[in-house]
């Protein structure tokens, strides 16, 4: 060992002990904590099966641990190894290619956005879905202004621009949620195109009729593994899988696709006892945190929602890298935040003509 390297050494232990010293405790705390809010969780779903009432009692009120403390010190004598590079997130062109080579399926895409709005409109409505739910969450999740095609990452065109996720469309499905939405409300859908092909004649009837064989064979690839969010998260990341993702370009199928993940959300309320109307904001968190969390934020009282961390209704790994949930840290204030994003979104020309499409 060089006699460079032995200092380096030497400033690397004391580095580390004191890393130790802080990192250590902050683990210890953190544990404890993010054990609690599991706890707590856990017995508030046992509590609501029971009829029993929810209250502040029941959540984690304090805010969870940040570390502050210095970064994990570097091994100068370790070998250096070459950074992992990022993992490739597939796009629409590897969506349609999927699509096409194992399905032989090309979506029937819009003639203008107006016509994919129309559509989308005419599906959500028809589902009971409010012309408000519908158009301040296309602004949360799109910004007011994106197309049925836009794609997480993309949503501007910029140099090196990358998708982050395959989030897709005015509600931003991954493409597990396509995969598992087809598994579950397949026969829904069947049933939708074929009415709509019984109003068509020609080559239009004949065109959706084809349609109809192709989706009939996408909704058995998908109920191949069993209904289970990790199962269709492996089946929907192979590559056939990929190809179920292009269905939310269609121009049939897309709306039916982004309506009933929405619509999916509203029913799980109903079946709770939730009578009344969810507001958009409220629907987002149901959206954004999975209906389970998301339905306990809903049923919260007003004052309650001043006090409840926003830490009890995520994991930790998802609410550190959620920055609004962060930032906004308790639920009265995650509501609010997503409300005024909502609000200004409306003001754009994307949503107006959402609007103006019911």
């Amino acid at each position: 060992m060089t006699p460079a390297l032995q200092a380096a050494m030497v400033e690397y232990r004391r580095k580390l002990a004191e890393y130790t010293r802080i990192h250590d405790p902050y683990v210890a705390q953190a544990t404890t904590y993010w054990n609690e809010i599991a706890q707590k969780r856990k017995a508030r779903v046992n509590r609501r099966r029971d009829g029993q009432d929810i209250v502040l009692g029941d959540y984690v009120l304090t805010q969870p641990p940040i570390y502050s403390g210095p970064p994990s010190p570097v091994d100068p004598s370790a070998p250096t190894v070459a950074p992992q590079p990022k993992s490739y997130v597939p796009v629409i062109a590897d969506f349609l290619q999927s699509a096409a080579g194992y399905f032989k399926f090309v979506p029937q895409q819009p003639q203008s956005e107006i016509e994919f709005k129309r559509a989308y409109a005419r599906v959500a409505a028809a589902a009971g879905l409010t012309r408000d739910q519908v158009v301040r969450i296309y602004g949360f999740e799109v910004g007011g202004n994106g197309t049925y095609d836009v794609q997480a990452g993309l949503e501007y065109p910029r140099p090196g621009a990358q998708a982050i996720t395959t989030a897709l469309g005015y509600n931003q499905l991954l493409h597990i949620n396509s995969v598992e939405l087809l598994a579950e409300h397949g026969d829904a859908f069947i049933k939708a195109l074929n009415a709509k092909a019984a109003t068509l004649t020609g080559e239009a009837r004949k065109t959706l009729e084809k349609k109809i064989e192709i989706l009939r064979g996408m909704i058995a690839f998908c109920r191949t593994v069993p209904d289970a969010w990790s199962e269709h998260d492996r089946l929907a990341s192979t590559p056939k899988g990929l190809g179920i993702h292009a269905l939310n370009l269609d121009i049939d199928i897309g709306p039916l696709l982004q309506t009933q993940k929405l619509l999916d959300s509203v029913l799980f309320a109903r079946t709770k006892g939730f009578k009344g109307t969810l507001t958009a904001a409220e629907l987002e968190m149901m959206n954004l945190t999975g209906d389970g969390n998301g339905f306990d934020m809903v049923m919260m009282p007003l004052a309650m929602r001043e006090k409840v961390p926003t830490s009890n209704f995520f994991q930790q790994q998802s609410w550190a890298r959620n920055s609004v949930a962060v930032r906004n840290n308790v639920v009265s204030k995650l509501i609010a935040a997503t409300n005024s994003t909502m609000e200004q979104a409306t003001g754009l020309q994307g949503a107006k003509d959402l609007a103006a499409s019911f």
